[in-house]
């Protein structure tokens, strides 16, 4: 049963990253593209690694498990931000209908 809960986590967290995927192909500018990928793709990981969790055989797995999604997370926020800004100070007008 605990295969089965750690592959339906995974499967989901997939599910998310490819919706990232397709928000940063579909999305009209940056910022809604930003958005798509920061949000669609942190959770995709955190399931990812929820499904790896639960699968873990050490505490010592565990750990290092969360520390990586921790990492990607402040990674991820950092990265949005820089983007996000160098758009705005390059004067990229957010879309509107």
């Amino acid at each position: 049963m605990v295969e089965w809960l750690a592959l339906l986590l995974i499967l989901a967290g997939m599910a998310f990253f490819v919706a990232g995927t397709v928000g940063l192909l579909r999305l009209p500018d940056v910022y809604c593209r930003l958005h798509a990928l920061s949000k669609a793709d942190n959770l995709g990981l955190g399931l990812v690694v929820l499904g790896l969790v639960i699968q873990a055989d050490s505490w010592r797995e565990v750990l290092l498990l969360i520390l990586i999604w921790s990492l990607v997370l402040g990674a991820s926020v950092i990265g949005a931000y820089l983007v996000a800004n160098r758009a705005d100070q390059k004067g990229v007008m957010p879309w509107q209908r």
